[in-house]
C-alpha cells in the first residue's frame, strides 16, 4: 500500500492534512452558525453554505491558471496567507447585525480565494511527482492515499467543533439544545462556533510548517509546462488532436460529476437539517461508539495494521503487525467500555462519519482494484465514476426509506423537531455515500492529473473543482425546497439527477476511454 511511493507524496498529503482539518472544523458547524448568530432559516443558511461551496471550489479554476504561468509553489504559499486571513475574520466576535455579517462574507471570500490558490495546485505538484515512469504506474494508489490522508483531517474536525461547542455552552451554564431559543443560550451558542475558526488558523499554522519543512521531497515536481522546456528534461508534447481529445474527454467527465457532487454535499446542509430535525439525539447502546472520535481513530488505525499482517513480507513485520492490531482493537473496546451508558449527540456529529469511513475503507479500495489490475480487470477511471453514481443513488434510496412517516418540515411548526429516528439511518447513509466518494472522487483526480495536457494542467485540474462548484451550488436547492415540498421528494430529486448521471456516463464511455489512451 505505502511502498514504493515518493517520499513527496507524505508531505504534500500531510501539508493537505492540516490545511483539511481547518477547513472541515468551520465546516461542520457554518450553517448552524448562520442560524444561531443570524435567526435564518435552513433556507437563507443553505443558500450561503452552498455559494461559499461553490466559490471555495470554483476559485481552484483561477488558481490553476494562475500557476501554469508562474508555478505551483507560489501558488500554494499564497493561498496559505489568504486562507489564514479569512479565518481570522471569521474567528473575530463581531455581533449579529450588519458589520457581522459584512466581516463574516469577508471571512468567507478570503477562504474561498487562498482554497483556490491552495488546493487544486497542491494536487497538481502530487500528480507530478508520478510524471517520472518510476512512479507512474502507482498513481491511482497515491491519489487514494492523499484523498486519505485528507479525510483524517476531516474526521477529527466535527468532534473538535462538538468539543469547543461543549465547554462554551458549559461556561455559559447551557447545554446543547436543538431546539432552544433563548437569546442567552443562541449568543454563546454561536460565540462557541465562532471559536471554531480559530482551530482553522491553527492548523494553517501547522500545514505550512510541514511543506516548508519538507518542500526538497517535492521540490522537483514543483514545474510548469513552460518551465520544462528550458530543463534537462522537457515534458512529451501532444499534437493538436490529442490535446483536442483530451480537452473533450475531461469536459465530458466534468459535466456528469457535477450531479454527484450536488447530491453528495448534502452534508452540511440537508443531511445535517434531517440530524437536527428528525434524528434521536440521545444515544445508547454499541452505536455509541460512533460518536466517541479516538473509538473511530482506533478502529481506523486497526484495518490498516491488519492489512499490513498479510502485505508484510517478514514472518517479524507480520507478528508486530498482529500485535499491534489487538492493541488498536483492545484500547478502542477499552475507551468503548468506559463511554457513559447515554451519549447526547450534536447534529455537526453526523459529518465525521463520511472521513472516518474514506480512512478506514481506503486500504479495502485499493486491495479490490488493486486484485483486479493484477488480474487485468480493474475497470477505467471513467468507470469508476459511473459505478460511484449508482451507489451515491442507493444511499439516498436508504434516507429516503428512513423518512417514511415522518411529518414534512413544512408541516412542523417553527422550532419543533420529530426526533424519533436512529442514528442508524444517516450513518448507514453516510457509509452508502463514502463507498460512492471512493470510487468517484479520488480516481477523478488521478484522472485529471494523468489526461490533462501539461500546458493546462493547473487550468484542467482547476476546471474539476469548477465542476465540483457548479455542483455545491446546486447542492442548495433541497435546502431551497426544505419547507416547500415534502421529504421524500427531496431525497427523490437527488435520487434521479444520480441515476441520469449515470446512465450518461455509460453513454459516452467509450467515447472518453478511447480518447485517452
Amino acid at each position: 500500500m505505502f511502498k514504493g511511493q515518493p517520499k513527496g507524496l507524505y508531505a504534500l498529503a500531510l501539508a493537505n492534512t492540516g490545511e483539511r482539518f481547518g477547513y472541515y472544523t468551520m465546516l461542520a458547524i457554518l450553517a448552524l452558525l448562520m442560524q444561531a448568530r443570524f435567526g435564518w432559516n435552513e433556507a437563507a443558511a443553505g443558500q450561503v453554505y452552498a455559494i461559499f461551496l461553490a466559490g471555495v471550489y470554483f476559485m481552484p479554476l483561477v488558481g490553476g491558471i494562475v500557476a501554469d504561468k508562474i508555478g505551483y509553489g507560489r501558488c500554494v504559499t499564497l493561498g496559505i496567507a489568504v486562507m489564514f486571513l479569512g479565518y481570522l475574520a471569521l474567528a473575530l466576535p463581531a455581533g449579529n447585525g450588519i458589520a457581522a455579517k459584512l466581516v463574516m462574507f469577508g471571512g468567507l471570500l478570503l477562504v474561498a480565494v487562498g482554497t483556490g490558490l491552495f488546493k487544486g495546485n497542491l494536487q497538481v505538484l502530487v500528480g507530478n511527482l508520478y510524471d517520472d515512469p518510476k512512479y507512474s504506474a502507482k498513481r491511482d494508489s497515491a491519489f487514494s492515499l492523499f484523498y486519505m490522508a485528507i479525510n483524517i483531517g476531516a474526521m477529527f474536525a466535527p468532534a473538535m467543533a462538538k468539543k469547543i461547542t461543549e465547554t462554551v455552552l458549559s461556561s455559559a451554564g447551557f447545554q446543547y439544545d436543538a431546539a432552544c431559543q433563548d437569546p442567552a443560550y443562541l449568543e454563546a451558542l454561536s460565540g462557541a462556533y465562532g471559536l471554531c475558526f480559530g482551530v482553522a488558523c491553527v492548523s494553517l499554522i501547522l500545514s505550512v510548517a510541514i511543506y516548508f519543512a519538507c518542500r526538497n521531497w517535492f521540490k522537483h515536481a514543483d514545474v510548469t509546462a513552460k518551465q520544462a522546456k528550458t530543463s534537462a528534461s522537457p515534458v512529451q508534447e501532444l499534437t493538436p488532436k490529442q490535446t483536442k481529445d483530451r480537452l473533450v474527454a475531461l469536459f465530458l467527465v466534468f459535466a456528469v460529476v457535477i450531479f454527484f457532487w450536488m447530491a453528495f454535499h448534502q452534508n452540511g446542509s440537508a443531511l445535517t437539517f434531517f440530524a437536527k430535525k428528525y434524528t434521536d439525539l440521545t444515544v445508547t447502546g454499541p452505536m455509541r461508539l460512533g460518536f466517541n472520535i479516538w473509538i473511530l481513530a482506533l478502529i481506523a488505525a486497526s484495518v490498516y495494521s491488519i492489512f499490513s499482517i498479510f502485505q508484510s513480507e517478514k514472518k517479524k513485520g507480520q507478528i508486530i503487525s498482529a500485535i499491534v492490531s489487538v492493541a488498536l482493537l483492545g484500547g478502542a473496546f477499552l475507551l468503548y467500555r468506559l463511554m457513559p451508558d447515554t451519549v447526547f449527540a450534536q447534529p455537526s456529529d453526523f459529518q465525521q462519519f463520511n472521513p472516518f469511513f474514506v480512512v478506514a475503507l481506503t486500504p479495502v479500495s485499493m486491495a479490490i482494484f488493486g486484485a483486479l489490475a493484477k488480474r487485468g480487470k480493474e475497470p477505467s477511471a471513467p468507470k469508476k465514476i459511473a459505478f460511484g453514481m449508482l451507489v451515491a443513488a442507493l444511499g439516498f434510496v436508504i434516507i429516503t426509506l428512513a423518512s417514511f412517516g415522518l411529518t414534512s418540515p413544512m408541516d412542523l411548526q417553527e422550532g419543533a423537531t420529530q426526533s424519533i429516528l436512529s442514528p442508524g439511518w444517516l450513518i448507514s447513509t453516510y457509509l452508502t455515500l463514502t463507498f460512492a466518494e471512493l470510487l468517484l472522487s479520488p480516481m477523478g483526480i488521478s484522472f485529471v492529473s494523468k489526461v490533462a495536457p501539461p500546458k493546462y494542467k493547473g487550468m484542467m485540474m482547476g476546471c474539476w473543482f469548477a465542476a465540483t462548484a457548479i455542483g455545491n451550488y446546486l447542492s442548495s436547492i433541497p435546502s431551497m425546497l426544505w419547507n416547500r415540498i415534502p421529504l421524500m421528494a427531496n431525497w427523490g430529486i437527488l435520487i434521479g439527477l444520480c441515476l441520469i448521471a449515470a446512465v450518461i456516463m455509460f453513454a459516452l464511455m467509450k467515447k472518453i476511454e478511447a480518447a485517452t489512451e
